[in-house]
């Protein structure tokens, strides 16, 4: 299947995230649900440091991330 298909697809599973500088996600995330206000850190797949900031509470962060 083509990759870019393949990311469209729904999940098949879901997992609470908790802060950390040093711990990745397993398996990567390709979606972060953000249940509270503020600024998000990720590392993108790419390994790439992104802060997303003054994100609300409710959004969906459609970005493919390790940590």
């Amino acid at each position: 299947m083509n990759e870019a298909v393949t990311r469209l697809r729904p999940s098949e599973d879901a997992h609470a995230v908790t802060p950390s500088d040093g711990a990745n996600l397993t398996p990567y995330a390709t979606v972060l649900y953000v249940g509270g206000a503020g600024n998000i850190k990720v590392k993108t797949l790419a390994g790439t440091d992104v802060t997303f900031t003054g994100v609300p509470a409710g959004t969906f962060l459609w970005v493919t991330v390790q940590k």
